[in-house]
C-alpha cells in the first residue's frame, strides 16, 4: 500500500464543505405546491398522494388478437387435432360484449378488448386456421391453453382506491404515464425554484457580440444556467452586470421575484469590490473561505430587494470554481426548495492512473476522466491541466477524484474514491458484475 504523508497544519479560517453546506441549507425551505399540466411534470416532486378512482384494467381484457375461448374446450388441441369453435360475435377494442360464452363457442377479440363472460383464455390468431378459413363462423383452434392464458385481469395493474404514487415522489417520464393511466390531467408538485443568474465584470462580452481585445466570453451565466436546468429548476438569466454600483444594483432589482440569486466572481478577498460593497449594502451576506480547492472562496446570504429578503449565493468568477462551488452548494439548495432528498453524487473506487498532488491542505476535488481498461479494471485518469479557468477540463472530466485535507499526495497505481457526475453506463455495468 502507498504511504500518504500527512499534513501537521490546519486551516482554521476555514469553513469544510459540509459545515458551509448546512448553513446554506438552513436558509432554504420547501416550496409552495402548485397544480400543473402532467406533461409539464417530469423532474417536479409529488406534494401529495395520488390515490386512484378508477381499476386499471378496468375490466379482463384481452392482451392479443385473437379468440376468446373456453380452455376445457380444447384440452386436446394441437397441429393434427384441429378443434372448430363455433363464432358468436366479434369484440373491438372500446366496445362491450354482447353475449357469453358457451362450451363450443368462441368470440374474435381485439388487444384491450373486454372479455366475455364464461371465456377464461385468449388464443392468438396465429394458432388459428384464421388466414385459410373461408367460414368466418367457425374458427379452428391449433393448442391447448391455461387458465387466463392471455387474460390481463381487471386492476392487475392498479386498484381503485389505492395509494399509486406517494407524496414525495419524483416525477419520471414512467410516472406521467401511470397518472395519464388512471385519467389525471393535472398534478400537485412542489414548485419548481426560480433561480436568478448574474455575472460580473467589465472584461465580458456575451456570446454572439464581436470579440474585443482585453474582453473575454462571459461562459458562467450559460454554465451555471444549464445547471439550473440540469437540476430541475428554472433559470432567470441577466445580462451581466458591470462594476459599478448603478449597474450592479439595476441588475439584481430585475431579480426580486426569484427563489435564489445565483452572482459570479467578486467574492476573492483580493476581488474589486463593488461586488461586495452592494451586497454589504443590500443584505446580509457573508464572505467564507471554504476547505476546498477548486471554490475556496464563496459569498452568502440573504439580499433585500424591493423588500424581498431572497438567499444569494455568490460563486468565483474562474469557471471551473463556479461550476464546482454551484454542485456543492447550489445543488442541494434547489433540492431541498423542491422537496427532493438530499442526496450526493455516487462515490466509486478507482485504480488512479498518474498521482494527484495536493498542494495546500485543503480538499481536492480533481478532475478526473473515468474509463474501464481491456481487463474491466476502472482506471481514474486526472484531466492534464487542472487550473480552475480550464472550463474544457470540466467537459472531458466525467468524475472529480477526492483528495482530502489532510493527505498530500494520491499515488499513481491507488485505489480513490471519485464523485462521479457525469455517469457512464459501461462503468455501471462493471460494477453490478463485480457485485
Amino acid at each position: 500500500m502507498n504511504q500518504k504523508k500527512r499534513k501537521s497544519h490546519y486551516h482554521a479560517d476555514m469553513l469544510s464543505v459540509e459545515d458551509a453546506r448546512e448553513k446554506i441549507l438552513s436558509k432554504f425551505k420547501t416550496l409552495n405546491p402548485i397544480q400543473i399540466n402532467i406533461l409539464e411534470s417530469v423532474g417536479s416532486v409529488i406534494s401529495e398522494d395520488i390515490i386512484s378512482e378508477i381499476n386499471v384494467p378496468p375490466l379482463d381484457n384481452s392482451a392479443m388478437d385473437g379468440y376468446a375461448v373456453i380452455k376445457n374446450d380444447l384440452l386436446k388441441a394441437d397441429d393434427e387435432n384441429i378443434i372448430y369453435l363455433d363464432v358468436i360475435e366479434e369484440i373491438p377494442a372500446g366496445t362491450i360484449p354482447k353475449l357469453s360464452l358457451s362450451p363450443g363457442q368462441a368470440s374474435r377479440i381485439m388487444t384491450g378488448a373486454p372479455i366475455p363472460s364464461g371465456s377464461d383464455a385468449v388464443v392468438p390468431f396465429e394458432d388459428t386456421n384464421e388466414l385459410e378459413n373461408n367460414d368466418k363462423n367457425k374458427i379452428g383452434i391449433k393448442i391447448s391453453v391455461k387458465n387466463l392464458e392471455n387474460i390481463r385481469k381487471k386492476s392487475e395493474d392498479i386498484k381503485k382506491g389505492s395509494v399509486i404514487i406517494k407524496k414525495g415522489s419524483l416525477i419520471t417520464s414512467a410516472t406521467v404515464g401511470v397518472m395519464a393511466s388512471i385519467g389525471l390531467e393535472k398534478v400537485s408538485v412542489i414548485r419548481k425554484p426560480i433561480i436568478g443568474i448574474l455575472s460580473t465584470g467589465n472584461e465580458l462580452l456575451e456570446p454572439g457580440e464581436k470579440n474585443q481585445d482585453g474582453k473575454i466570453y462571459n461562459s458562467n451565466t450559460y454554465t451555471l444556467s444549464s445547471l439550473v436546468t440540469e437540476f430541475g429548476a428554472t433559470p432567470l438569466i441577466q445580462k451581466h452586470a458591470l462594476d459599478k454600483v448603478e449597474d450592479l444594483e439595476k441588475k439584481l432589482a430585475k431579480l426580486k421575484d426569484v427563489d435564489l440569486i445565483v452572482t459570479s466572481a467578486g467574492v476573492s478577498k483580493g476581488d474589486y469590490d463593488i461586488v461586495k460593497d452592494v451586497l454589504d449594502k443590500n443584505g446580509d451576506i457573508n464572505l467564507w473561505s471554504v476547505n476546498m480547492r477548486p471554490a475556496k472562496p464563496l459569498a452568502f446570504g440573504i439580499i433585500t430587494i424591493d423588500g424581498k429578503k431572497i438567499p444569494l449565493l455568490g460563486v468565483p468568477g474562474n469557471p471551473v470554481s463556479a461550476m464546482i462551488a454551484f454542485e456543492k452548494f447550489g445543488r442541494y439548495a434547489i433540492d431541498k426548495m423542491k422537496g427532493k432528498p438530499l442526496r450526493n453524487r455516487p462515490i466509486i473506487k478507482a485504480n488512479l492512473e498518474s498521482d494527484i498532488i495536493n498542494h495546500d491542505g485543503r480538499r481536492l476535488y480533481s478532475r478526473v476522466k473515468v474509463i474501464v481498461d481491456s481487463s474491466s479494471k476502472i482506471i481514474a485518469v486526472p484531466i492534464k491541466n487542472q487550473s480552475s479557468g480550464v472550463l474544457t477540463s470540466m467537459h472531458e472530466a466525467n468524475g472529480l477524484a477526492i483528495c482530502p485535507s489532510d493527505i498530500d499526495i494520491l499515488k499513481k497505481g491507488e485505489k480513490i474514491d471519485v464523485e462521479m457526475f457525469n455517469w457512464n453506463e459501461n462503468i455501471s455495468d462493471i460494477l453490478n458484475n463485480e457485485e
